[in-house]
């Protein structure tokens, strides 16, 4: 018999009620390549039957543990194979159909993302992967609920030049779709270097080729409860820092563990995995730009922030690897700009630039995240920022991401509004100097020699 220590859940509800704890995410992965047809009405139609059948139940189940178990669950979403490998078995030109199909679906079952217009091609194109990515732009600006990704690159692979460049003109084209709402439809678009395939996180999340027919995979949140728990040791040593931040996630980790076993014993489906990242907010007490201020610095950004961000990745993961066996997606700490208060703060202060992001993108769990930047940015320029967080993904055998907003008219040092968990972000600024050339060469950058590892 298993005695409850009432000293916990007083702890427990504590982080909850004060502290911003919740379930970020429970996300439903399902297997579409049964749906494939040479018929692309048949395949949207399968499409949408067996999403609307597997998924029927997240919602209100996720409500219904959220109820019982007194812990917030923010979203529920689903992610599905990548459509360019489902459409690919069609003679359609255009996938905006399929996107259209997914969203319909979303809003059937009542989640907020379904993730999965998304195309891999880190190594070259199949037709399918092309007329995918062709259609990213309109299907993001006419569908609410759908986000899409494309891997570009892996370490095994290399970098995928050509579709490197290209990424950059559909992030640009995309912005001008959806102008009128400061080029939010890119919020919902991630290009990828070593993409995972069993993240719950959008708008990266997809249901690899390697996953179960269908599964349940929650991602975890708790910056406020890190933040206060490095409050209670001011003047500790970062040996006491670390320590402190690993026994706070294996808190975090055990809360996400429950709810992700409970959700898949109702729904009948398999439990998958429980990512780890520290995901922020904007609202007050949830970001982790104050959790790296908390540790010493005047402000995230300055000089140390890299390396307090890395203590903190490292902690995080260690901590959460205690608490499950199935760690998996991201896995660390989300530093996203619009959705984290600190990190709004530090950009508007001209404290935080693109150059200094980078460079804390190699020690923490995905890249330049939700990064306002001039409407008038070009492609080509895009596209370098692109590759040069690939490169870091690629060099270091860790997933790195981008997520632009080039805001449609906005200049540096204006504000977008995006509403929601996507929030706000000051416009920063991008250098002048032309990567034009490099771009237009193409090709593939071969993989390092690390990526040589059999």
């Amino acid at each position: 018999m298993r005695f409850v220590d009432t000293a916990e859940v007083i702890e427990t509800l504590h982080m909850i009620q004060v502290e911003n704890l919740d379930i970020r995410t429970i996300t439903m992965g399902i297997s579409l390549l049964d749906c494939a047809a040479e018929s692309g009405t048949e395949a949207r139609r399968r499409i949408y039957d067996k999403v609307t059948r597997l998924a029927e139940r997240l919602a209100p189940v996720g409500e219904a543990i959220s109820q019982e178990f007194g812990i917030p669950i923010i979203n529920k979403r689903v992610a599905v194979t990548p459509l360019a490998l489902v459409a690919g078995a069609c003679a359609d030109e255009r996938y905006v159909a399929f996107a259209e199909t997914l969203d319909r679906a979303a809003k059937e079952i009542g989640v907020n993302f379904i993730g999965g217009f998304s195309a891999l091609v880190h190594k070259g194109y199949t037709a399918g992967d092309r007329r995918l990515i062709a259609s990213i732009p309109e299907a993001l600006a006419t569908t609410e609920r759908v986000c899409s990704s494309v891997n570009v690159a892996t370490t095994r692979a290399g970098i995928n030049m050509d579709a490197v460049r290209e990424m950059g003109e559909v992030i640009a084209q995309t912005a001008a779709l959806t102008a009128d709402r400061d080029g939010v439809g890119c919020a919902k678009l991630v290009v990828f270097a070593n993409a995972a395939e069993d993240n719950p996180f959008m708008a990266g999340a997809f249901h690899g080729v390697g996953e179960p027919e269908c599964c349940i995979n929650v991602g975890v949140s708790g910056p406020g409860v890190v933040k206060r728990a490095l409050e209670k040791v001011p003047e500790a040593d970062l040996g006491v820092v670390a320590e402190t931040i690993k026994r706070t996630a294996f808190k975090i980790t055990r809360m996400g563990q429950l709810v992700a076993q409970e959700a898949s014993r109702r729904l009948g489906v398999p439990f998958g995995i429980v990512d780890l990242s520290l995901a922020p907010t904007a609202a007050v007490g949830d970001s982790v730009a104050h959790i790296l201020e908390e540790m010493g610095l005047e402000r995230c950004g300055g000089p140390g922030s890299t390396a307090a961000l890395a203590l903190l990745n490292d902690a995080v993961k260690k901590g959460g690897l205690m608490a499950t066996s199935y760690a998996g997606g991201l896995s660390g700490a989300f530093i996203p700009v619009s959705e984290d208060a600190g990190m709004i703060e530090a950009a508007s202060a001209g404290v935080l630039s693109l150059e200094k992001l980078e460079a804390m993108t190699a020690v923490c769990s995905v890249g330049l995240d939700m990064i306002a930047i001039p409407g008038d940015t070009a492609p080509e320029t895009i596209a370098a920022i692109i590759a040069d967080e690939a490169a870091i993904g690629v060099t270091n055998h860790k997933t790195t991401a981008v997520r632009l907003i080039p805001a449609p008219g906005k200049a540096v040092g204006e504000m977008v509004e995006f509403g929601g968990l996507l929030g706000r972000a000051p416009v920063i600024g991008v250098s002048g100097l032309s990567s034009a050339g490099l771009i237009r060469r193409g090709g593939r950058i071969p993989a390092p020699t690390q990526g040589l590892r059999n």
